[in-house]
């Protein structure tokens, strides 16, 4: 019986300890720093992944909105940098680190993402909550054109990676695109089964943007401290493939994706990548599990 009251005593204080976690980080100020990448293009860092602000002629185009609570930090940053009003948003993909802001956007702002993604961020909370508010009004399927001249903004899919609606932003007069999470950082990519992403196609969906997508020389991911160049988006397409074939070969030889998974080292040529897998979606076990689903099919 004391047992169970000092662990019932633990637990609580457990607990307790996160909720006051919580409330501590909700109340911490939400700051966002900004570089500027070319003329009238800058990216906004903190409270979620990367938020890319493109100052047009009539209006202000955001890409992606972060987390939960960080929109108006958004908007009083533009503020900042522009008296013009923000105008569109677009999301690369349905990520809440990326859509969630789009719930404090004013409602007169349009909303562009791939027909896929509408469909993910029509199961996220916080859309069902904020009555829609920030959902997408327009989507595309393979490509959309906005704006034109200088203030010209292409939209790609090529098909699934990161997710099944994954967006390539492309802002044609400076040669510069949003990836998104599809290339988030030089590391092994996330990919989220429930959402449509497939490690399978993972490396020939890089390939086909990296063909498909031409005058881009600056690439801006979707967590990344610093930008890439297109050269790098060729290199992170060889690394997904040569990942894929290790894992395929794993998986062949007749091992669990848990016995599979401490084995995957990342190759040495590929300098400056991340050694450490993310454990969101089961980390590397998940993928591998993931893959195994995807060569069932």
């Amino acid at each position: 019986m004391k047992r169970a009251v000092i662990l019932g005593t633990v637990l609580a204080v457990g607990t307790l300890s996160i909720g006051v976690s919580a409330i501590r980080a909700q109340q911490q100020p939400r700051v966002i720093t900004v570089d500027k990448i070319k003329d009238n293009l800058f990216v906004l860092k903190g409270g979620g992944g990367n938020t890319a602000v493109f100052v047009a002629a009539d209006g202000v185009v955001v890409v992606d909105a972060k987390n939960p609570g960080w929109g108006a930090p958004i908007l009083e940053k533009v503020k900042e940098l522009t008296p013009k009003p923000v105008t569109l948003v677009i999301n690369t993909h349905t990520h809440g680190d990326h859509v969630s802001g789009n719930v404090e956007f004013p409602a007169t702002v349009d909303v562009v993402t791939h027909e896929n993604t509408k469909v993910n961020m029509e199961k996220l909370d916080i859309f069902k909550q904020n009555n829609n508010q920030g959902m997408a009004k327009r989507t595309f399927k393979d490509r959309m054109t906005i704006g034109k001249g200088a203030d010209q903004i292409d939209l790609y899919y090529f098909g699934p990676g990161h997710t099944n609606g994954d967006a390539w932003v492309v802002f044609t007069a400076l040669g510069t695109v949003h990836a998104g999470d599809i290339f988030a950082s030089k590391a092994l990519p996330l990919v989220d089964g429930a959402n449509g992403g497939s490690v399978l196609q993972y490396p020939s969906t890089l390939n086909k943007a990296y063909s498909g997508i031409t005058g881009v020389d600056t690439i801006i991911n979707g967590h990344a401290m610093t930008t890439s160049t297109w050269d790098d988006l060729k290199t992170f397409a060889e690394f997904n493939q040569d990942f894929l074939t290790w894992a395929q070969a794993e998986l062949k030889a007749g091992k669990t994706p848990e016995e599979a998974a401490p084995g995957w080292k990342v190759p040495e040529k590929y300098t400056g990548y991340s050694a450490q897998a993310s454990q969101t979606f089961g980390g590397l076990a998940g993928r591998l599990t993931l893959l195994a689903q995807e060569l069932k099919k």
